[in-house]
């Protein structure tokens, strides 16, 4: 089984989640990492809101905040786990972001 990990803020990745998990769920397992809380317009270090390391084999990027998805792409790029931000700009790391 292959590991996705959503991250996502205020549910935004729910849909997402139970498309994967309607269709999919006999090839995936999803661990979500949830972040519900209210923040800054600017987070100089996001260590206090992002995971030390991951363990999947693709991550599904939904959060809100630039700088977290922008600190997200350079931690999967440390692992070496690709990572989806899609509808995003991402120019750090290795995101890949399709258009929606």
């Amino acid at each position: 089984m292959q590991k996705i990990m959503v991250f996502q803020q205020n549910g935004s990745g729910k849909s997402k989640i139970a498309g994967i998990n309607k269709f999919g769920s006999r090839h995936f397992f999803i661990k979500t990492f949830d972040i519900d809380e209210a923040l800054p317009p600017v987070i100089d270090d996001t260590s206090q809101y992002l995971p030390g390391t991951i363990d999947a084999d693709i991550v599904l990027d939904y959060l809100k905040h630039r700088d977290l998805s922008d600190d997200l792409s350079l931690l999967c790029k440390k692992f070496d786990i690709p990572v989806i931000a899609s509808g995003k700009k991402i120019t750090t790391g290795a995101a890949i972001c399709p258009p929606t």
